[in-house]
């Protein structure tokens, strides 16, 4: 398969509106895919150079891109294979040191210099993350299961297991569905998170619950999943990005202070202050993102570890068994350390009493668990809440306008989105509010390697930086496309845990309204 069949490919599917035209083309192309060519096919299809299992990133900058498409093509192009473009994307990526920036420029230039005008076209887009071909993991699971001949609830299941498409295509087209049903729970291979629904109720959470619930705290930190066999931890975030080199005591207290030499635990990291008081979130953040001197931001952000689920132990998976099932073995092999702070209890004013504690010590609310729940990766669902304040979102930043007077070298004034029913983000404001001079700075060049379109001053970019945003009141407005604007928005932290799939929706902001509305004797909008 070549670099011109993934070009044509994406012209077809650009073209058209249809999911299920959309479908039958990238079904078709996978069926023409051999096995060497299949994790990197799907992974160019969705905008990733690499497959999402690889650990490893290009770091080519918006600017490098830029550069690179003035590179001259050459005199007679040679048709390029997906495989020629993954062994340079590998080459890029493995690029380090001093003269790496000069490498990686070297290798692309390279790559690039055969290339017809529609193979840079593609080869440029997947180096940028944007393909605009309406192309997501959940449309190549659809065509996945047709090229293969297999039933899509397998590929979906699979897809929650693995968390890497490419690697579920290379098991559905090449072991069928006696490969798919093979998977399950594997040590180093992290799974998608449990998700839980918002909710601002006790006494409805625990009617929904049957009348009886498992309380734990919701520490304002990282959601980490930690894997261990015998002396090897590795460990990873809530977006299942490798973090294992940022956490050297959470490793050494995996292999020290578990009694299981096989198991997958998951759990809150949280920094903590000299005085045991939390630090901000946005400090822990630093220190996961930081890759160079780690023993020095160590001793500056100390952290502390509140586990809160077991995913596997002692060979065997638990995903299937009861939450109180799995806490039992929890406690068991941390025998009772390091646990999160918890309350089972079918009493309201038990649970209120829980929620107001846990808010005044500073955490961000509690999460409230079916006794008889399931974990189910990647699943959102009644069977998990998480209660917190209720004047607090998860948006998405979609533009940005440059700032005047002191913020003029800025891009400070952020278009806050929600998601919508139909995949896309509704607006709901935009605030200059809650960050930093150096917070404004970080920004600023993160939203410029993401941007799509720039008319002189409002850059679009692509939605993936979340931000959670507090607000006073939430108003009617026809000026968004959301219907609705948040009254005094700001920003009280970037959510680096957090995707732009995590974000909340339009629906829960609409019943948040409607709430509101009901307090203040207006009825529901």
């Amino acid at each position: 398969m070549t670099i011109v069949d993934v070009a044509r490919l994406t012209r077809a599917l650009a073209a058209t509106p249809r999911r299920l035209e959309k479908v039958a083309l990238v079904a078709e192309f996978l069926r023409g895919l051999t096995p060497a060519e299949i994790p990197w096919a799907v992974a160019f299809l969705a905008g990733r150079p690499l497959p999402p299992s690889d650990p490893r990133v290009l770091s080519v900058s918006g600017a490098t891109l830029a550069r690179l498409a003035d590179v001259p093509p050459a005199p007679v192009p040679a048709p390029l294979g997906v495989l020629d473009a993954a062994r340079a994307f590998s080459a890029v990526a493995a690029a380090a040191g001093r003269g790496a920036r000069a490498a990686k420029l070297g290798i692309l230039r390279n790559l690039l210099g055969p290339a017809t005008p529609d193979e840079r076209r593609v080869l440029l887009q997947i180096l940028g993350g944007e393909m605009r071909t309406g192309v997501h993991d959940g449309l190549i699971q659809e065509a996945l299961a047709r090229a293969a001949g297999v039933p899509p609830e397998l590929v979906r299941r699979a897809g929650l297991f693995l968390s890497d498409p490419s690697e579920v295509a290379r098991l559905a087209l090449t072991q069928g569905e006696a490969g798919l049903r093979s998977v399950g729970v594997r040590l180093f291979v992290p799974l998608l998170p449990m998700l839980a629904e918002s909710a601002d109720d006790l006494a409805g959470v625990l009617a929904e619950h049957g009348g009886r619930t498992g309380l734990e705290v919701k520490y304002d930190g990282a959601r980490i999943q930690i894997h261990r066999r015998g002396d090897i931890v590795r460990i990873w975030s809530r977006r299942l990005t490798e973090v294992t080199a940022s956490l050297p005591e959470l490793v050494e207290l995996a292999r020290r202070d578990l009694a299981a030499d096989e198991v997958i635990l998951e759990g809150e990291v949280v920094g903590v202050a000299a005085d045991g008081r939390p630090l901000p979130f946005q400090d822990l953040m630093r220190r996961l993102r930081r890759v160079h001197e780690l023993a020095a931001v160590a001793r500056q952000v100390p952290v502390q570890l509140h586990l809160f689920d077991c995913l596997y132990a002692g060979g065997a998976a638990l995903v299937d068994r009861p939450y109180t099932a799995r806490w039992e073995a929890l406690a068991e092999i941390t025998r009772g350390r390091y646990l999160a702070e918890r309350r089972v209890t079918g009493e309201l004013d038990a649970a209120e009493t829980f929620l107001r504690a846990a808010l005044d010590a500073g955490h961000e609310g509690v999460m409230a668990k079916a006794l008889d729940s399931l974990y189910t990766p990647g699943v959102r669902g009644r069977r998990w809440f998480k209660l917190k304040l209720a004047d607090r979102l998860d948006c998405v930043i979609v533009a940005a306008d440059r700032g005047s007077g002191r913020r003029r070298a800025w891009l400070s004034n952020y278009h806050l989105a929600v998601r919508d029913e139909a995949g896309g983000f509704a607006d709901v404001g935009k605030t200059f509010k809650g960050l930093t001079d150096r917070e404004f700075a970080e920004m600023t060049a993160r939203l410029r390697a993401l941007a799509v379109d720039d008319d002189g001053y409002t850059v679009r970019v692509r939605p993936e930086v979340v931000v959670e945003v507090a607000y006073n009141e939430i108003q009617p407005s026809p000026r968004y496309r959301s219907g609705f604007a948040l009254r005094f928005a700001r920003i009280t932290r970037i959510r680096e845990d957090k995707g732009p799939a995590d974000a909340d929706t339009l629906t829960a902001l609409r019943a948040r309204y409607a709430r509101q509305a009901e307090t203040k004797g207006r009825g529901s909008w």
